[in-house]
């Protein structure tokens, strides 16, 4: 394709998450033109979250509405949506050369703010009761069962921190793992086998989650004796690990072994022109309030690189 035929533009986002839509207004509001590209719903995970109480300044929201307001809010200042899976990035002369499935956009600074996707189950009713008791953040939707009994699947760190938090709401937490041991650190494993709130499941595993409109009890069978039983509960929330959208940057971009892009405090790889924000990053507090934070800083980062780079 000739240079020519290739769309261009100062900023692009690669996400269409809180991170993406906070950097999408910040690069449109500074007077750049700006291109959001997203592969599925604007949103991301907080699409499909029911209810979002924990956002600075709205005290309760639903999550996809959410995402549709900072939406209309960017493109309001002057924003580009477009609907792409982004194949590949590369560095062509001072710019970005970005493609896509039908071909490629150039631009002098690209934020990557792909997100991350958690790690699922994989069993019966998980997807379809996503944000009707099944959870993938404790932090986001612990609140919404005080009092009531819940499960947590897992056994590293996220696991027993998310599990010790639910604590504070909840009566009573069950800890399923699929070992006899937790992959946890010591500390958290002594906090969590000290808290009488909290009951732990060996060797056993959730093979599907039941409910109608809400998370009404798991199946569960135990890995070596094949033994079958049910527990009632109202919420499942899932720690068993995550991964970063970034499969698309190969090996192009220094990232951590789980595949998070490595970033310095104003969200700049190591790689001119090229941020990261949000749960794509490393060390990211996987939060709708920090990673619009994430979003924010890259764009402004962005701006400075765009005025020292390209300063005609």
């Amino acid at each position: 394709m000739a240079d020519a035929d290739i769309t261009e533009f100062d900023v692009v986002i690669i996400g269409g998450g809180p991170a993406g839509l906070a950097a999408g207004l910040y690069a449109a509001r500074g007077r750049h033109r700006s291109l959001l590209l997203e592969k599925g719903v604007i949103g991301g995970q907080i699409a499909l979250t029911e209810l979002v109480e924990n956002y600075p300044g709205i005290p309760s929201i639903n999550g996809f509405d959410l995402a549709q307001a900072m939406h209309k809010q960017a493109e309001d200042h002057g924003l580009e949506t477009r609907y792409e899976d982004v194949v590949g990035i590369e560095k062509s002369d001072r710019k970005w050369r970005i493609s896509i499935a039908d071909g490629e956009i150039l631009t002098k600074a690209l934020i990557l703010t792909a997100g991350a996707e958690y790690d699922k189950l994989g069993v019966p009713g998980e997807e379809r009761l996503i944000g009707k008791g099944v959870s993938y953040c404790a932090t986001c939707d612990a609140a919404f069962f005080k009092g009531q009994e819940v499960v947590v699947v897992g056994g590293g760190d996220a696991a027993l921190d998310e599990g010790l938090f639910t604590t504070r709401f909840a009566d009573k937490v069950t800890i399923i793992h699929r070992r006899d041991q937790l992959r946890a650190s010591r500390i958290l494993q002594d906090r969590a086998f000290a808290n009488d709130k909290i009951d732990f499941l060996w060797n056993t595993v959730v093979t599907e989650i039941v409910g109608g409109d809400q998370v009404e009890e798991v199946k569960l069978k135990h890995v070596e004796t094949g033994e079958e039983s049910t527990l009632s509960t109202a919420a499942v929330f899932v720690f068993i690990g995550q991964h970063p959208n970034s499969d698309f940057l190969g090996e192009f971009v220094e990232t951590d072994a789980r595949g998070h892009v490595l970033v310095d405090d104003w969200m700049k790889t190591e790689l001119p022109g090229l941020f990261a924000a949000g749960d794509v990053r490393q060390n990211s507090a996987r939060q709708v309030a920090s990673s619009v934070g994430d979003g924010v800083t890259a764009a402004i980062a962005a701006d400075h690189y765009i005025s020292d780079a390209f300063p005609d």
